[in-house]
């Protein structure tokens, strides 16, 4: 935290003031020793407080100057005056202050809270947030205590910078896991095997298709930072003052970072970013919950999806938040999840209900870090692990991560205004979901005799996940759409996939895998054979 703060110190900042939380001292002051170490600046300590003390300008007096605020940390004892002396007229260049994240409430930063009374006295405030002791119920089941591994960061796991996430996911690089696609279908389908115990050989895209993606970035690039910042304003407005962004590794640890690229961006905000694992019939990884209840409050978690197909994540998280809060005793995580495209109406937290192409959805791991899928499997995860996931040190060459997500972040500025105006509208809208996808994926499961929600795959977004990772049988595509459907039209004529055109389609394009696959019901090449 020390180094993260002295990089965002202004350049030559010669004094600096690391200012404390009434009794929260120790932290800040190991944070002001560390700086004073690492920089050349002159760092001085102070606190907080709730004594009032007369303020006499005079030099030989102790106390010169007040700044006086509104407490922040809704204490037992009401609302009331806090203090800050020697603070004003100090000659700061910056100050730290740091707080709990118990106290990291709206009033910090309301207009007469704490962080802008500072602003009126130093060229810059920078906030540190630790997180609260939160001490478990009394009829929560006892269990016994286990070290959980702190997140695994880039450069060493992912190409992404350290800053921009932490993965709570155990590095499994070293082992196989990797089957053909036929042979994963096989075994899914048939009972044999989850598809979370294998991963899928990372398709390797052709010329053609890489042109097909940059094209689409192109294309989309703003109406994506647009959504970006929709979604991002809702969560600050909506959820908590600074979110702890947590994605759901892996389509959403892009647009997590690109929601956490914003908050900086449009607020000055460095919120925390981690991506955990879901699976499902498996749930989400309960060690990641419990190392984030551990490390922050549960109530400012905000967990983080590319987008909605028929909402069985959605539910599925529900669901697994639910069962965790009666295992442990640990309350306060909101399982509702904020996507970037929720075509389904499966969430009320979005960026748009629109169903067009989300570039990252092109390409596997090369536009994820080079982070494999998850995987959960008993001889590899145990009861203490979190989920495993492989880093594909191998794919840097063709790694297109960092330059997706410099490409959208790189239009925020032109979109600020109208994203800004559309959330705000938004907030006072009816965003109630309807769930109209998932009954129109029971709907196109019985037309076509496919008789299984599982194997209907609605949205661009999963249409191109089935023709990336597994084994489709058809396209249904919406009669008229346009270039959002390029690179499926590659996808399918590569794979001998057929696309049927529908004229009365609720998503821009539906993917079908095949309800009976067997061995036998390939060709040689290993395509999909028509019905």
């Amino acid at each position: 935290m020390a180094a993260r703060l002295a990089q965002a110190l202004p350049a030559g900042a010669h004094r600096v003031l690391v200012l404390g939380f009434e009794e929260l001292m120790y932290a800040p002051l190991r944070l002001a020793h560390e700086l004073e170490r690492t920089t050349r600046a002159e760092v001085r300590f102070s606190t907080t407080t709730r004594s009032p003390v007369l303020a006499v300008d005079d030099p030989g007096y102790a106390i010169r100057t007040r700044l006086v605020f509104p407490a922040h940390d809704d204490p037992a004892d009401g609302p009331g005056e806090r203090y800050a002396y020697n603070v004003a007229g100090g000659g700061f260049d910056a100050v730290v202050a740091v707080v709990d994240s118990a106290a990291d409430t709206p009033a910090l930063h309301a207009p007469d809270g704490l962080l802008a009374r500072l602003a009126a006295h130093t060229p810059q405030v920078l906030l540190a947030v630790v997180p609260s002791y939160v001490p478990a119920p009394q009829d929560a089941p006892e269990r016994p205590a286990t070290m959980l591994p702190e997140p695994l960061r880039g450069p060493a796991f992912s190409s992404y910078a350290p800053e921009e996430v932490g993965w709570l996911l155990q590095d499994l690089s070293h082992v196989t896991l990797e089957a053909p696609t036929e042979e994963r279908e096989e075994a899914v389908q048939s009972g044999g095997a989850h598809y979370a115990e294998s991963l899928p050989v990372e398709y390797q895209p052709s010329e053609q298709y890489q042109e097909l993606f940059h094209a689409a970035l192109d294309e989309s690039a703003a109406r994506l930072a647009h959504a970006v910042g929709v979604v991002t304003e809702t969560v600050l407005a909506e959820r908590a003052p600074r979110p702890v962004l947590v994605s759901l590794a892996r389509a959403g640890t892009p647009v997590g970072i690109l929601m956490r690229r914003w908050a900086q961006h449009r607020h000055g905000l460095d919120l925390p970013h981690y991506a955990v694992s879901i699976v499902r019939g498996r749930g989400i990884d309960a060690n990641a919950l419990r190392w984030l209840a551990a490390h922050h409050d549960p109530q400012d978690v905000v967990f983080v999806d590319g987008w909605t197909g028929k909402g069985a994540i959605t539910r599925e998280l529900a669901q697994a938040v639910e069962e965790f809060e009666k295992l442990e005793g640990v309350t306060g995580f909101d399982p509702e999840i904020a996507v970037l495209a929720d075509p389904g109406s499966c969430v009320r937290t979005y960026g748009t209900r629109e169903d067009y192409l989300i570039p990252s959805a092109c390409l596997n791991s090369t536009v994820s870090g080079l982070i494999s899928r998850t995987v959960l499997r008993a001889d590899l995860v145990g009861p203490d692990d979190f989920h495993g996931a492989k880093f594909y040190r191998e794919l840097a060459g063709a790694d297109l991560s960092v330059a997706f997500l410099d490409a959208v972040s790189a239009r925020f500025p032109e979109v600020t205004d109208a994203a800004c105006a559309e959330a705000k509208d938004l907030l006072s809208a009816d965003r109630t979901p309807t769930w109209e996808g998932w009954a129109a994926v029971e709907r196109i499961s019985e037309e076509y005799g496919i008789h299984d929600v599982n194997l209907v795959k609605p949205g661009v977004g999963e249409t191109t996940r089935v023709l990336l990772r597994r084994v489709p049988w058809k396209v249904l595509a919406r009669a008229g759409a346009g270039s959002d459907l390029d690179h499926v039209r590659l996808l399918a004529e590569q794979r001998g996939v057929p696309v049927e055109e529908v004229a009365e389609l609720p998503y821009t394009c539906v993917g079908l895998i095949h309800p009976r696959y067997t061995r036998g019901a390939t060709g040689a090449d290993g395509r999909a054979v028509t019905r």
